[in-house]
Formats: C-alpha cells, structure tokens, sequence
C-alpha cells in the first residue's frame, strides 16, 4: 500500500479533505481512500483472491454470530451483533478518520447508520504481499487507541497457491501506568491470544461470542 494518495491515484488531491469532499471523488477513486486526521491515505485494494478470504470468514463468523444471537432470543438486554466486509469504521464524529478493515463485528445498529469504532468489537485484515509491517503495525496502533476489543490477521501465502498459513487473534491490553516511572508511549496495545495454522485444529474462539472455524470454511 502507498500513503501516497496523490501518486497512486493521478488526481490533484488536497493536502486535507473531507468526508463530504472525499465523496464527490469518482467511485472508483474514493473507494480506495482511507481519511487520517483529513489527510488521504491509499487503501490499494488486493485482488480478487483477497476478496474471497474477506468474504469467507465474513460469512463464518456471522454464521456463529446468527447462532449466538438465537440463543439470546428471548434474554432481557440480549447482545446483538452485525458482521460485515470492507466497511468503514469511523474514529471521529466527523468523518475527519476512517479505516476500512477487510472485515469486522460490530453491535446492531440502525439501518443505513454509519460504524464507530464504539460500535466495533472485532476489525480483521486480510495479509498479502502489498501489506507493509510498518503500515500493519500503524493500523493496529490505531484500532488499539480507539479502544477496539479484538483484532484478526488472515495471513495468505501470496504464490500460486494463495492459501491460508495463519490465522491470529490479539486482544485489547490495557497497561496501567500507575507504578510506572516511565509512561508508555501507547498503553494501549494488541497482545497475541489465538494462533493456527492449517493442519492443526479448527479456529475456536469464545469472543465476542463463541466460534468454531474449519479450515474448510476457508479453503480457496
């Protein structure tokens, strides 16, 4: 992914935009920007094998969710959730900052409202070739600040067989600093709580609600 919004799409973009500018871009210009604090930043989407993944654990984990949501039928205060791919979470009331993760779990809402990141519970992202350990490591530090509970990695072996080698599931961990002579520069991080692999056993995780992911679920 380039940061570069400017070169990687060709058009004279402004130093800072807004959501309502970033909207009377084309379609297919807008729909591969992300917002930072105003600035526009190029979310090169991958090909379509990328997709699919997105897509696959999508529909697993909303199967799950479905499931969940059946059991809570009927339980005053039931939790509720939605699933969704490549949809924009918001991290201010106006639209200054978005990220698109390739999926994502957040609590029901309105339809046609909009996703904050205090609706979202779960962000993944889908891990190929154009994925840089810096601009990884700078979304996880985002979604960690704003307070997201759990974050997924689908890690792709990007050769000819585009296959899943691993899967990886971080918790929100909150430092306190209370004792500390030194603050942290970010007491808020990811910290690794699920691992697999294909061939080993399944993906079984208990949050945000009970799940169970073969390897079939996600085969090419």
């Amino acid at each position: 992914m380039s940061s570069n919004a400017h070169e990687a799409s060709g058009f004279d973009l402004p130093e800072t935009m807004t959501w309502e500018e970033l909207q009377e871009l084309p379609d297919e210009v807008a729909g591969e920007i992300e917002l930072w604090q105003g600035r526009a930043v190029w979310n090169r989407r991958g090909p379509r094998e990328h997709q699919r993944f997105a897509v696959r654990m999508r529909n697993a984990l909303e199967a799950h969710a479905r499931s969940a949501m059946r059991e809570e039928a009927g339980n005053e205060g039931r939790l509720c959730w939605e699933v969704e791919v490549e949809t924009n979470v918001f991290f201010a009331p106006d639209k200054s900052s978005f990220l698109t993760p390739d999926f994502l779990i957040c609590r029901c809402l309105p339809r046609g409202a909009d996703i904050f990141t205090d609706d979202t519970v779960l962000v993944g992202e889908v891990l190929s070739g154009s994925d840089t350990e810096k601009r990884r490591q700078w979304k996880m530090d985002r979604y960690a600040e704003a307070g997201i509970p759990w974050y997924w990695e689908i890690e792709l072996d990007t050769g000819k067989t585009w296959d899943v080698t691993a899967v990886r599931a971080y918790e929100l961990v909150n430092v306190d600093q209370s004792d500390l002579a030194v603050k942290l520069l970010r007491p808020a991080m990811y910290g690794l709580a699920g691992e697999w692999e294909p061939g080993g056993p399944g993906i079984e995780f208990p949050e945000p609600f009970a799940m169970s992911v073969s390897w079939e679920d996600l085969a090419f």
